[in-house]
């Protein structure tokens, strides 16, 4: 079955980490798609960084995808609009699971009503392109977390690939595929090494299922991550598919 790489995070905050992800992917010949953050937690807006925006465009040249990864990617930052709408912002326990469980309080576009959602939508959009970014090949919310009506939003602004924990989905030809996705957690030594253990484990699930290699900068920070995505990239390169959404069509 095919593999799509993605680097995460991808924003001047994380410049050299994302460099040395680049640099792993071309050794093995694979070019990864690009999560890109318009202003990483609110204290790195890519209109302030000119000179990373042009190497954005210089990847995009390149070939590389380039998707829209949140606005923030941080849950309770910047402004929030009053809702307008049923589609509020969750609480409880769907909050606490997207905020404490599956992020450390990353999970922007699931702590926000779908004003909020338009809005975060419309101001990322505008910065990609005041980048100089020629076009968006998809949307991805932070730690993969976004409610249902979410879809709707994407397909209007005629989206053609998002993904989550368990499926890749073309918003604009309403298709879905369940897909496995490999990827490490490295804010504690425990989440560190059951990570990967997981994606260890994981890997034959690529028999049945398209499989994901998602690649976060706080990776590159660890030998011994940098030797699993290392191991992780010569696995998939035979299969390494451009553009993501072939993962819908497989």
């Amino acid at each position: 079955m095919p593999v799509h790489v993605s680097i995460h995070d991808v924003s001047p905050a994380w410049e050299a980490e994302v460099d040395l992800a680049l640099q792993a992917c071309a050794a093995v010949g694979i070019k990864p798609g690009l999560l890109v953050i318009p202003n990483y937690h609110g204290a790195w807006p890519l209109d302030e960084h000119p000179a990373y925006a042009a190497r954005l465009r210089g990847w995009q040249a390149a070939g590389h995808e380039i998707f829209l990864h949140g606005y923030y990617h941080l849950a309770d930052a910047g402004p929030r609009s009053p809702s307008t709408t049923g589609n509020a912002a969750p609480r409880g326990l769907r909050r606490l699971w997207a905020q404490k469980v599956v992020s450390g309080g990353e999970a922007e576009f699931s702590d926000v009503d779908e004003a909020e959602a338009r809005r975060r939508l419309d101001d990322g959009e505008a910065v990609l392109r005041r980048a100089g970014l020629q076009q968006l090949d998809g949307f991805i919310a932070p730690a993969w977390s976004m409610p249902p009506w979410m879809f709707a939003l994407l397909r209007e602004r005629g989206y053609r690939y998002t993904e989550d924990h368990l499926h890749v989905y073309d918003p604009k030809a309403g298709a879905r595929r369940t897909s496995v996705v490999l990827n490490y957690a490295s804010r504690t030594p425990a989440r560190l090494w059951s990570s990967l253990l997981y994606c260890r484990l994981a890997r034959p699930a690529r028999r049945l299922w398209p499989a994901r290699v998602a690649i976060h900068p706080a990776d590159m920070r660890h030998a011994v991550l940098r030797r699993e995505i290392d191991g992780l990239l010569r696995w998939a390169v035979g299969d390494a598919v451009v553009p993501a959404r072939a993962l819908v069509e497989a």
